[in-house]
C-alpha cells in the first residue's frame, strides 16, 4: 500500500498547527489514493503528540528523539527526514511551508533527488496521481503543476488547508527511528521576541497598518485594533523599511506570506509586493482614504476613510462586541 509521508514540525515541544493541517490533508488524500499516512516528528517526544496527529488522521508517527534534535539544525534534520523517506519510501512527501520547512524541503528534495512543488494552495489527485496549484509572479498568475516520478514532494502554504474533524478513535502506531543527529553547525541559542501572542502566519486574524499613519507613533492604532480582536499585528514593507516596527511583522513578497480568516489593511496603498503576501486570504476588509487605491481591486469589503478616524471606532466596536459575548 502506498504511504504519504508528512513533517510534523514542533514549537517548544508543541504541534503547529500548520503540521496538523498537512496531517489532516494527507489523510483526505489516502483516501483517495489508497494510502496510508505516516507523519515524522523530529525533535523532544512526548506521547500526547501521538494523539494529535492520530486523531487528524496519521496512522503511524515515526519518531526521531535523540538528545541532538533538541534545536533545529538544517543538517541533521535533513538528515532524519530523508532517512524516513528511505525507510518507508512514500509515493508523496508533504511538508509546511513555514520557515523550517522553507529551509528543510529544498535540501531533502536534493538529498532524495524528488521534484518540489512549493507553496502549494491546493493539490488533487488524478489519474492516481498528485496534481498542485500554486501562486506564481507574485500571486497574479497560478500554476498546475504535475511530477514526472516519485516521491511527489510538496509544502503547503499554511492555514489554506482546513483541518478534518478530530477522530479521537484513530490510534497512530509509535515507530522510533534511529539517524545521526550530529551537524556541523551547532544553535548554542535562541533569541526569540516577546512581541505579539499570535504567530503572524499561523494567525486566523491579522490586522496590518501601512504608511497611511504617516509615523510611527501613530501605529499604535493598528495594535490597538489588533488587540482588541485578539489578531496578530502585520506590517507594509514601506513600515519595515522606515524603521516603526521590526522585519518580522512584514507582510508581502519579501516578508511573510499569510493566509488567515481575517485580513484587516489600516493605511496600506496594495502594492503587488503586499498583494503577493496575503491575496489568500479568505476575506479581505481596506481602509484607505484613496478610493483608487489598488488595495480595493482585492477587498472583499472596503472603508473609504481616514484611518485616524475609522480605526478607534473599529476597536470601541471590536470592545463591545466581545465584551457582550462574555
Amino acid at each position: 500500500m502506498a504511504t504519504i509521508l508528512t513533517f510534523a514540525e514542533l514549537r517548544d515541544g508543541a504541534l503547529r498547527r500548520a503540521s496538523l493541517e498537512v496531517v489532516s490533508e494527507a489523510r483526505r488524500l489516502a483516501g483517495t489514493l489508497g494510502a496510508t499516512v505516516t507523519a515524522v516528528v523530529i525533535g523532544p517526544w512526548t506521547d500526547s503528540l501521538a494523539g494529535e496527529l492520530g486523531s487528524q488522521g496519521a496512522d503511524r508517527v515515526l519518531v526521531f528523539d535523540d538528545p541532538g534534535f533538541g534545536a533545529y539544525a538544517t543538517e541533521a534534520y535533513a538528515r532524519a527526514l530523508a532517512q524516513a523517506v528511505a525507510d518507508t519510501k512514500p509515493a508523496v512527501v508533504l511538508v509546511p511551508f513555514t520557515a523550517t520547512g522553507k529551509d528543510l524541503a529544498p535540501r531533502v528534495a536534493a538529498k532524495i533527488g524528488a521534484g518540489l512543488a512549493s507553496d502549494c494552495v491546493g493539490l488533487e489527485v488524478k489519474g492516481g496521481r498528485l496534481v498542485a496549484r500554486r501562486p506564481m509572479y507574485a500571486g497574479k498568475a497560478y500554476a498546475t503543476v504535475e511530477w514526472a516520478g516519485e516521491p511527489q514532494m510538496a509544502t503547503l502554504r499554511p492555514n489554506v488547508f482546513p483541518l478534518g474533524e478530530k477522530d479521537a478513535s484513530r490510534k497512530a502506531e509509535v515507530v522510533r527511528g534511529t539517524v545521526d543527529a550530529s551537524s556541523r553547525a551547532r544553535v548554542t541559542s535562541v533569541a526569540a521576541t516577546t512581541r505579539g501572542k499570535v504567530q503572524l502566519t499561523e494567525a486566523q486574524v491579522i490586522v496590518s497598518g501601512g504608511r497611511g499613519l504617516k509615523g510611527p507613533e501613530h501605529f499604535h492604532l493598528v495594535e490597538e485594533l489588533a488587540e482588541a480582536m485578539g489578531a496578530a499585528v502585520g506590517a507594509s514593507r514601506a513600515v519595515v523599511d522606515a524603521g516603526w516596527v521590526d522585519h518580522q511583522m512584514q507582510v508581502g513578497q519579501t516578508g511573510k506570506t499569510v493566509s488567515p480568516t481575517l485580513y484587516v489593511a489600516c493605511g496600506i496603498s496594495g502594492a503587488i509586493q503586499h498583494l503577493a503576501g496575503m491575496s489568500t486570504s479568505k476575506c479581505i476588509v481596506a481602509v484607505n482614504r484613496d478610493a483608487d487605491a489598488p488595495i480595493f481591486k482585492v477587498a472583499d469589503y472596503g472603508i473609504v476613510g481616514d484611518v485616524f478616524e475609522v480605526l478607534p471606532k473599529l476597536t470601541a466596536a471590536a470592545r463591545a462586541h466581545f465584551a457582550s459575548r462574555g
